[in-house]
């Protein structure tokens, strides 16, 4: 799983980027992975987003909670319950995690 990265961090690295240094440099001078610096410097950059991402899971924390509390359930249902009760469509691996996480 990937390793979460500090609100602090996130900035420095988009800061630098804003600044004149290149995503690749920015991710080199601190230390995370290019592909990680180069997407918040772009979202950066096109929405002005900074923060990280919630996944749709874990924004419908208590939604699932409730729905899952049916002890035998599958993944499946409970994507197909999700779906239909909220109007939320999420990955099996997004949900997978959240039930490991929250479980």
């Amino acid at each position: 799983m990937a390793r979460a990265y500090s609100q602090d961090l996130r900035d420095r690295v988009i800061d630098a980027a804003l600044a004149g240094l290149s995503a690749r440099g920015a991710a080199e001078r601190f230390g995370i992975g290019e592909a990680t610096a180069i997407v918040w410097v772009r979202r950066a950059r096109q929405t002005g987003e900074r923060q990280a991402r919630r996944s749709k899971p874990d924004a419908h924390r208590d939604d699932l909670l409730v729905i899952e509390a049916t002890p035998d359930m599958t993944i499946s249902e409970l994507l197909e319950r999700l779906l239909t009760e909220r109007g939320v469509k999420a990955r099996r691996a997004a949900l997978w995690i959240f039930s490991i996480a929250w479980g």
